[in-house]
């Protein structure tokens, strides 16, 4: 009985050694991709979290001097940053900040060169957006028409469809294309929340070209309404 249990003990063995022979190394080196991708993982996520730790002691070094009115420090740091954390969110706002405290101050090229930046390499849409959309503001007051259209043109998050189709309103109006212009009013108008302060602003632009956006939505309603009742 025992030679019996020792034969077959012998003949798993053998299966096993077989086994391992043929798919051995197949299995050893799945395991070694496994957990080296998880170990890099890990790693990555250390990563991350250094460089965000290691930016937002530089952002607050640029609020520092933002706030004291170094423009040549911001742009120190602001380079800093951008070299060594541009792919941080902290940079993108950075960016920002300092668009806003150089135009504060007259440098309208500055901040424009600020918001490009952002604008072009923001990995965050929302910073995009805002990027952008700051930019074609400071283009507008620049009279570049053509160039202030481009920013706002593409594609941008849902939420900031109506800012960017009043924006492109105010744009296509001063270019003298108005019934362009009123199309984008009105899609902002419907874009924005009812509860937006900044959405009567755009009732009073479409009012100016002879549209009740109020009246417009109401009769929407009323035409609605009825054909659902049928």
């Amino acid at each position: 009985m025992a030679k019996h249990l020792d034969l077959e003990e012998q003949e798993q063995l053998d299966e096993i050694k077989h086994f391992w022979k043929q798919y051995g190394n197949l299995i050893t080196w799945a395991l070694i991709v496994i957990l080296g991708a998880f170990a890099a993982w890990n790693g990555y996520q250390y990563w991350q979290r250094s460089q965000a730790a290691q930016a937002s002691v530089m952002f607050d070094e640029i609020e520092r001097a933002v706030q004291s009115g170094e423009t040549a420090r911001i742009d120190r740091v602001l380079a800093d940053m951008k070299e060594r954390f541009g792919s941080t969110a902290y940079a993108q706002q950075a960016g920002l900040l300092a668009a806003k405290a150089h135009y504060d101050k007259g440098n309208v090229d500055a901040a424009s060169a600020a918001l490009a930046w952002v604008a072009e390499k923001a990995s965050d849409p929302g910073y995009q957006a805002v990027a952008k959309l700051r930019l074609a503001g400071i283009l507008f007051e620049k009279k570049a028409y053509d160039e202030a259209l481009k920013q706002v043109s593409g594609t941008f998050p849902k939420d900031f469809a109506g800012l960017v189709a009043d924006r492109r309103g105010d744009i296509l109006m001063v270019q003298g294309k108005k019934d362009e212009a009123k199309a984008e009013y009105e899609k902002a108008y419907k874009a924005l929340d009812e509860r937006v302060e900044y959405r009567r602003m755009v009732e009073v632009k479409l009012n100016a070209l002879g549209v009740d956006p109020v009246a417009g939505q109401l009769k929407l309603a009323t035409a609605e309404n009825a054909g659902a009742n049928k």
